[in-house]
């Protein structure tokens, strides 16, 4: 479920930047991006809760510690491409 919501708040933040570009409104589609963001890191925290339930030591240990890293990256990421569009308009005027 992670893989597929975060394709989509790749997509959407792309189409995010895109609408910019083209001079259409783009603030609810920046919405969305932030929020499929958001869902995405809910579903991997999910993902993980399951682990711990099923107490699966070894996955916990092989994969948390790399996920970590490449989860706060990508949602800096994210955060920063969705939210470059205001940065940009707010520079113009």
């Amino acid at each position: 479920m992670w893989v597929i919501l975060g394709v989509i708040a790749i997509a959407v933040t792309f189409l995010n930047l895109y609408l910019y570009s083209a001079g259409k409104d783009y603030k609810l589609v920046m919405a969305m991006g932030l929020s499929f963001t958001a869902l995405t890191l809910c579903a991997e925290y999910s993902m993980v809760s399951e682990w711990v339930d099923s107490e699966d030591w070894a996955a916990l240990m092989d994969v948390v510690p790399t996920m970590e890293w490449a989860l706060w990256f990508l949602t800096i990421v994210s955060i920063l491409l969705n939210i470059t569009p205001i940065i940009l308009e707010k520079r113009s005027k």
